[in-house]
């Protein structure tokens, strides 16, 4: 049998090539895969020879740890991809991770904000600093077009269609997306454009639409303290993150009549599943649409004419 350090090799080349998944994917993934690894060792198990009993009782292992659920789940979805691996390149016939259960999660309602309170973190921003209207137009952004954070900051000027209304987004996987932009978040950026010439930028990161005082485009944990740092000073009670401009930003794009599908699209969502998780927040609205449009309701209605 071939030896666990060359299944990983490939596997890895497999995540890289096949899947397209991110380096940090990547690494997830392999993470997931060596736990599993370290504990059918001390069991005496190859891989190939597991079944699916072996993995309940790595999956139980995970639970007394006091690894959480989600994470459990996280760990599960990793082991049940690398077995469809190992199946697909016919190192193993079956595969034992097909009824792998994962632990039942409840429903992570995401933090949401108000308009006004959007509102209120970016009329907080010194715009007397150089890098202000740099970060009127991170907020604007982020909730106008519900970038992820990831996506904020290694967007590039040669993604921005402005005359179109459009922003071109390079999502999870590498796939690409074009989302509309807001006329006000037009108008931060335009604002913004005229700082940033006073911005020393170092070379290779002319192209990046968001510098930071160092000259390169701006990381992720300084976007993360530029919010905190702005809840804080309004006196916000939410735990809020450049996440929480993307939930707020599909929340009202649900509220205001959108299609759940274009919502999908615009946010980047493989899964409509993904997606769903923002009807929780209007279901009267959603009630109203049913009785509003279903033939069974409208012919109801009708009768009652």
């Amino acid at each position: 049998m071939e030896n666990t350090s060359n299944i990983l090799k490939k596997y890895k080349q497999y995540l890289k090539l096949e899947k397209s998944m991110t380096p940090n994917t990547v690494k997830a993934y392999l993470a997931d895969v060596v736990k599993l690894l370290q504990f059918l060792e001390g069991e005496n198990i190859h891989p190939y020879s597991a079944t699916l009993e072996d993995l309940e009782t790595f999956s139980a292992n995970l639970r007394d740890l006091g690894i959480c659920p989600r994470s459990q789940a996280r760990i599960l979805s990793g082991i049940r991809s690398f077995y469809h691996f190992l199946v697909m390149d016919d190192y193993i016939q079956t595969d034992p991770s097909e009824l792998l259960e994962s632990p039942q999660l409840g429903i992570h309602l995401p933090e949401v904000l108000a308009v006004e309170e959007i509102d209120m973190l970016i009329e907080q921003i010194d715009l007397s600093s150089r890098e202000g209207q740099r970060n009127r137009a991170i907020l604007e952004l982020l909730y106008s077009c519900g970038l992820r954070v990831s996506e904020l900051c290694y967007l590039k000027l040669s993604d921005l269609y402005l005359q179109e209304g459009f922003v071109k987004v390079e999502g999870k996987g590498g796939k690409q997306r074009l989302v509309p932009i807001s006329s006000r978040a037009k108008k931060e950026l335009q604002l913004y454009f005229i700082d940033r010439n006073q911005f020393t930028i170092q070379k290779g990161y002319e192209d990046y639409v968001f510098i930071s005082k160092r000259g390169k485009n701006i990381s992720r944990i300084m976007v993360f303290h530029i919010i905190k740092e702005l809840s804080a000073q309004v006196g916000l009670k939410k735990t809020i993150s450049p996440h929480t401009f993307r939930h707020s930003f599909a929340t009202h794009l649900l509220e205001g009549g959108a299609n759940l599908r274009a919502i999908q699209c615009m946010l980047g969502h493989e899964n409509i599943g993904t997606t769903e998780i923002y009807t929780h927040i209007d279901k009267h609205r959603l009630r109203y649409e049913i009785i509003e449009h279903h033939p069974r309701n409208k012919r109801n209605l009708n009768r009652k004419a």
